[in-house]
């Protein structure tokens, strides 16, 4: 009785989790923007080299700020900036930045620069508590799902 019990509340945690989706997620149908940018701002001017080198989200600065495929990066000090530079693709977060636990769901959402992790050296981040809880729990899985589906997600032209 209790393993039942336990099946219809997680089930029903991710129905709720789903229905909030729905309401700002899109599905594979629709066309995105290759990187998730806000105003031309990508991770919502956090320094994506900090949560590597510092284990934590880090608000970056205008002063070191750099253009990089259409979208501006900010960082927290000239030597991330540097360190970014000398291989962008190795701090970049997966999934052009949107909700890793939403792409394996085939859907896009926003994100929530505070809820990350890095797997095996790569930048992960989720749209919130919810989210990253149920993400983290199958992230081998999830991210598998979420690879698949973002290679057929259609993408908008990159702007220059």
């Amino acid at each position: 009785m209790t393993r039942s019990y336990g099946s219809f509340v997680s089930a029903l945690v991710v129905a709720a989790l789903l229905v909030g989706l729905t309401g700002y997620a899109l599905s594979a149908e629709s066309a995105v923007a290759p990187i998730n940018a806000a105003d031309g701002i990508g991770l919502k001017g956090y320094d994506p080299v900090a949560y590597f080198s510092e284990g934590q989200p880090t608000q970056g600065v205008e002063q070191y700020s750099l253009r990089w495929k259409g979208v501006t990066y900010r960082f927290a000090s000239s030597e991330n900036l540097q360190r970014f530079k000398a291989d962008p693709d190795n701090y970049l977060p997966q999934y052009g930045g949107y909700c890793a636990y939403a792409m394996s769901l085939n859907r896009i959402a926003d994100i929530d620069p505070s809820r990350w992790a890095v797997v095996k050296g790569k930048l992960y981040l989720n749209n919130g508590f919810i989210s990253e809880k149920l993400w983290s729990l199958h992230k081998q899985r999830n991210i598998e799902s979420a690879d698949r589906n973002w290679l057929r997600f259609p993408k908008q032209a990159l702007s220059k």
